[in-house]
């Protein structure tokens, strides 16, 4: 994720386009370091959200509002005292900086045409609002920074406004082809690094997108390209800075899956393997990118405690199963002590009193052998003595088989609760996991709610190239719902063979007819929603719903078949059209 001087170009020629000339109409500090501007302007109202938070500085437009504290800031009443009806005039970028300056006309207290600056920088733990006069001198900021906090500047009231410089940058709007190829690639490091370290408001991102689309590897140094490579790569970066200048921006965010990986206000050409979503406004993309990202952030915290729970149980059934797979090989000694019972029964008439062994001929296999004698016993009771080693034997393996095939499906049926929780993308998914592991009696229902919880959750519904619906299980309960309750008789069901992953169905026509790229397509949600999501090649089984069984007391998502298919697939779904 970038949130670099393109990204705040692309903002500053949304936010000239619509509010420009709007009037402010309200102003909220939800937040100790964030403001909340209403501005209505050609009968609409925009609600402009900054936020200078040290972790995750923003701008954007929004939809949503915050609850504000029922009394203001000092910072949010002096706005309002100022620019509380003030108009705003236009919103500038000095050079590529990462900030943004709203210049605000207002009536003074003797009624006088005024002119005020709102600045927001987005510099990370750097960041700040400030206001300021039209003389560029503070008049108060969010945060204050003394020169005890900082030698390079202070933000104070009274102090003049400036962007510190900390860093030799050149501006990239006009930086020409013989101070690029001096300044930027005479530099001893990588190109894409020499780039973004050159150049103001360029980050890693977009300089690896600039060497993306010159052909260039990013991770080359300069020193190492020819000229014609070096003319190349100006070119390229020209050409996206003619982009920026003439606002011709694609917000657009890149998702991996369903997690977002990156942003841009510029096509990202390097990810051309992952899917692209563009958007109209770049507003939205930071509104949904942090909004998904904060979202699994939080879903991954919520889910940390069933994840313990699941994993502690797992590795508990992890050591039975060793201790068990011991314990079953050590049964394989029962035939060996049941046939020195029938050859002591069969040649222990010629056994000496005191004898520790006796070598007999095993009718088996017609080769000699010799079985150990405990010499205070005759020949009748180390006959039995074997015998009822290999009796407790025969017992003990009859009951590890049983016992095997309980802990293999309990291993089984906690890998798919952890894929589950992989792949829940909100609460209700959670919740319904939750429900799964209380069901099992892997965790208690607390007592101040004993009734079952309403389940909203619902599973994944793509629609295939030539119109089919496919719909993925996020958990084994939704899995059982959809085999064996919302499939028919005619429909394909999917699965990854031999790992935990999620039951796909394919509703059909009842003739259960198909073109074989949907099958290819199911065959693909199945591998990418199984354990094998990051294999270059997954075995999926697919079969008619009719062919399913579910065994008597099994665990939730377990199902037998006996007649299927079977394919290779690639698990890459980003072509599968899914309906959000």
């Amino acid at each position: 994720m970038a949130f670099d001087g393109i990204t705040i170009a692309a903002l500053a020629a949304e936010l000239e386009n619509k509010i420009t000339g709007g009037k402010i109409n309200k102003i909220t500090q939800p937040e100790a370091d964030e403001l909340i501007i209403t501005v209505k302007n050609n009968r609409t109202q925009y609600r402009l959200l900054l936020s200078a938070n040290a972790s995750l500085p923003l701008v954007y437009l929004t939809d949503h509002n915050k609850t504000s504290p029922l009394t203001a800031p000092n910072f949010c009443m002096l706005l309002r005292k100022h620019i509380g009806s003030g108009k705003i005039v236009s919103v500038t970028q000095p050079s590529l900086e990462r900030v943004l300056v709203f210049h605000i006309e207002h009536l003074d207290e003797l009624g006088d045409l005024s002119q005020k600056k709102l600045i927001i920088e987005i510099m990370g733990k750097h960041s700040n609002i400030i206001f300021c006069n039209e003389d560029n001198i503070i008049i108060d900021s969010i945060k204050h920074i003394s020169a005890n906090m900082s030698s390079v500047r202070e933000v104070l009231p009274g102090r003049p406004y400036f962007i510190p410089q900390t860093m030799t940058k050149k501006d990239p709007h006009i930086i020409q082809e013989e101070e690029f190829m001096g300044f930027v690639l005479e530099k001893p490091m990588e190109t894409s690094k020499a780039i973004y370290s050159s150049l103001t408001g360029l980050s890693p991102l977009m300089s690896e997108e600039i060497c993306f689309r010159a052909g260039i590897d990013g991770g080359r140094p300069p020193m190492s390209m020819n000229l014609t490579d070096k003319l190349h790569l100006f070119r390229t970066f020209k050409l996206m800075m003619n982009d920026v200048m003439s606002s011709d921006f694609t917000p657009n965010i890149i998702y991996k899956g369903h997690e977002p990986l990156e942003f841009s206000a510029l096509s990202l050409t390097q990810y051309q393997n992952y899917e692209c979503q563009n958007y109209d406004s770049i507003s939205r993309v930071l509104e949904q990118y942090y909004e998904t990202k904060n979202r699994l952030s939080r879903i991954h915290q919520k889910s940390s405690e069933l994840r313990k729970v699941v994993s502690t149980i797992l590795e508990r059934n992890i050591k039975k199963l060793n201790i068990q797979e011991k314990q079953m090989k050590d049964t394989e000694k029962k035939d060996k002590y049941r046939i020195y019972g029938e050859l002591l029964n069969t040649y222990g008439y010629g056994i000496n009193p005191g004898a520790k062994s006796l070598d007999a001929l095993n009718y088996y296999t017609d080769e000699m052998i010799t079985i150990p004698l405990d010499q205070t016993k005759t020949a009748k009771e180390n006959a039995n003595h074997y015998f009822e080693r290999y009796n407790k034997l025969k017992r003990t393996q009859e009951a590890l088989t049983t016992q095997l095939k309980d802990t293999r499906e309990e291993i089984e049926h906690l890998e798919s609760v952890c894929h589950s929780l992989d792949i829940a993308l909100d609460e209700e998914d959670l919740i319904q996991i939750k429900e799964e592991l209380i069901s099992s009696g892997y965790i208690r229902r607390k007592r101040s709610n004993k009734k079952r919880v309403r389940i909203t959750s619902e599973p994944f519904h793509y629609v295939s190239f030539d119109g089919f619906d496919i719909y993925v299980g996020k958990n084994n309960l939704q899995n059982d719902e959809l085999s064996f309750k919302f499939a028919t008789g005619n429909d394909w069901w999917f699965h990854a063979k031999g790992r935990p992953g999620s039951h796909v169905i394919v509703k059909c026509k009842p003739d259960g007819k198909m073109p074989d790229r949907t099958f290819e397509e199911a065959g693909r949600l199945a591998g990418y929603y199984s354990s094998g999501k990051n294999a270059p090649k997954v075995e999926v089984d697919y079969t008619q719903k009719k062919n399913l069984r579910k065994p008597n007391g099994s665990k939730p998502g377990f199902v037998v078949y006996y007649t299927n298919y079977s394919l290779n697939i690639e698990p890459d779904i980003r072509d599968i059209h899914q309906i959000r």
